[in-house]
């Protein structure tokens, strides 16, 4: 048999680590809270072409001085493209924008979209996409408690919590644009922080029917060993897939693919550590997944 990592023995300092980076993630999102973006708080995207290189340090200079200092320009797409995004719902702010930036440009630049979200469909947005994230854990809670045990269901809650206010925590710490984008990354997070977690799950599942004397904890290290390798593949291969989208995928997908390169980092770290830390503090056993056979009594009466 191949030699056993002993996860666990080091649970009390996972935990602590753990605790600290949730505690500062939540002591973050109460004191600084989240930098929506105009999705969630209504606000005007104006997208612009230039015929020449976009120099945005000077478009930015252009701007404040025009009476626009809340203006957040970006590069999006071609270095000839620019994104400007402001507060403000005024129809004309296009051709305002475009008239303060031709100034020194003189016809060079053109307006391709003007887009407007009001702080109404902000809000509903906002609402509805914190519901829909309660919602995919209060689903994935019964399914676990279905498919496994309620233990089971509490320790992939967990470790999903962890993840999701890991991720939001440091969104919130350097104050990254959250948008729908990022939205759509923490609902992937959640799938793919169960989906490891289950398979680690299963593995202690079923060796309970092969170790029924082995203490809880050794059997979580040896489960957790024998998919350690399944484990960092997956992460391993997901992670290069959204640092090429990190680097190279433009503005617009930044914050999504940055949401998931620290949720993916801290849900194969719950999965390993968190999850399991849960099952040995509410102290699952193998009756909880193999009742002992009842046995029938004999009427000894004449």
């Amino acid at each position: 048999m191949k030699r056993v990592i002993d996860f666990m023995g080091i649970r009390h300092l996972a935990l602590a680590l753990s605790l600290i980076m949730v505690l500062a993630s939540l002591g973050s999102l109460a004191i600084k809270g989240l930098n929506f973006g105009l999705d969630f708080t209504g606000g005007t995207l104006i997208e612009l072409n230039y015929e020449r290189d976009a120099d945005l340090n000077k478009i930015r200079s252009q701007l404040q001085e025009g009476g626009y200092p809340d203006a957040i320009v970006q590069s999006f797409g071609a270095v000839n493209d620019v994104l400007v995004r402001m507060p403000g719902d005024d129809p004309e702010l296009g051709s305002q924008v475009a008239q303060v930036l031709r100034q020194d440009a003189g016809s060079q630049v053109t307006i391709k979209r003007v887009e407007f979200v009001g702080p109404a469909v902000g809000e509903e947005l906002r609402d509805q996409g914190g519901l829909g994230m309660l919602l995919a854990l209060a689903g994935i809670l019964v399914y676990l408690g279905f498919r496994y045990q309620w233990k089971f269901g509490i320790g992939a809650i967990v470790g999903l919590f962890h993840d999701v206010i890991i991720t939001l925590g440091v969104f919130s710490y350097f104050q990254f644009t959250f948008d729908l984008t990022v939205l759509a990354a923490i609902l992937a997070i959640i799938g793919y922080s169960l989906n490891d977690t289950i398979v680690v799950f299963d593995r202690i599942r079923e060796n309970f029917r092969f170790l029924r004397n082995t203490p809880l904890i050794d059997n979580i290290n040896i489960s957790t060993t024998q998919t350690l390798l399944r484990t960092l593949a997956t992460s391993i291969s997901t992670l290069l897939a959204v640092g090429s989208l990190l680097m190279f995928g433009g503005d617009n997908l930044w914050g999504f693919a940055f949401a998931l390169f620290i949720g993916i980092t801290a849900g194969t770290y719950s999965s390993v550590y968190i999850a399991s830390i849960f099952l040995l503090m509410l102290k699952l056993t193998v009756e909880d997944l193999i009742p002992p056979v009842a046995t029938e009594e004999v009427d000894e009466t004449p």
